[in-house]
């Protein structure tokens, strides 16, 4: 559902990064969340309850309890909030990091990699796949991946050209004469 960035203030808060697009039905008083947190963390293996969510300029603030000042919410900061809601309500052609993250891009039929992580940004999400020639950022929006096949373990992707192949340079390409040849 979202991460936990780092402490706000005296009193407990903590600024949250949201993997969500609806926080005003998932981060409600009384909402429970597993942490993700390393094994040496005192949090691992627990649970959290929301208290209270906040906007300060445009960005949510999250109370939880049991987190009564900053040095305990200090101690929560990278973690991961994950919860057990199954909502079947849930919208069509969304899906959660987990189920996309190990699953084979297709482009035209061909594996090219293998989706390793989700980066979530303002404007758009990215996909990063692993290719056999490293990492490739792949937008992702219905022009560019336009199916996500969870059973089959498949993402589809029809990129534009460049995306996942080196284009030479402009004006370098092989056979390429300059625009204007002094010598001629």
């Amino acid at each position: 559902m979202g991460r936990l960035s780092k402490a706000h203030g005296l009193k407990g808060a903590l600024k949250l990064e949201l993997f969500t697009d609806d926080p005003d039905r998932r981060f409600v008083p009384g909402a429970a969340f597993s942490l993700q947190v390393p094994p040496s963390s005192p949090w691992h293996g627990s649970s959290i309850v929301l208290s209270e969510l906040r906007w300060y300029n445009g960005s949510p603030v999250a109370f939880f309890e049991g987190v009564a000042d900053r040095t305990a919410a200090e101690t929560l900061v990278k973690a991961i909030l994950w919860t057990d809601d199954t909502d079947q309500s849930a919208e069509e052609n969304a899906w959660y990091d987990h189920q996309l993250v190990g699953l084979r891009v297709k482009r035209d039929g061909v594996d090219v990699g293998t989706v390793s992580r989700v980066d979530h940004f303002p404007s758009q999400d990215l996909l990063i796949v692993a290719t056999d020639n490293g990492d490739v950022m792949v937008p992702f929006v219905a022009a560019i991946v336009p199916l996500v096949d969870i059973d089959a373990g498949t993402v589809t992707v029809t990129p534009p050209y460049g995306l996942f192949e080196e284009t030479p340079d402009d004006g370098h390409e092989t056979g390429a004469k300059p625009a204007s040849d002094p010598t001629e």
